[in-house]
């Protein structure tokens, strides 16, 4: 059975810092491509930072030099380290993960930024 375990989110002022971790497993997690998204409300899902197949990273221009994704493999666990949150940074945050087989979402783990 795959399962995201998404944990971190949370209220924070404008400016703090969150970080969100997803555990993954069910899934070889060493091919898998990690990657988070996030919905605000009445918008649709967007990536906000992701893994490519050759390993690199990419941030979509909002997050760009705020937002770090990095992966564990001894853990099984890929991270989401959001500083310098804004307002516009509050949504409703998913783990992703694309495997050969399918592409599975966690929960989703709310992220508010407000003062």
């Amino acid at each position: 059975q795959v399962q995201l375990v998404e944990s971190g989110g949370g209220l924070v002022q404008p400016g703090g810092s969150l970080r969100l971790s997803c555990v993954a497993s069910g899934i070889d997690f060493d091919t898998a491509i990690m990657g988070w998204f996030r919905q605000a409300p009445g918008q649709q899902r967007e990536l906000v930072a992701a893994y490519t197949r050759d390993g690199r990273t990419r941030y979509i221009n909002l997050v760009e030099g705020r937002f770090t994704i990095s992966r564990d493999h001894a853990q099984n666990t890929v991270v989401l380290q959001m500083n310098n949150l804004r307002p516009a940074d509050t949504a409703v945050y998913y783990c992703n993960a694309k495997t050969s087989i399918d592409n599975y979402w966690g929960q989703g783990t709310q992220v508010t930024v407000s003062s």
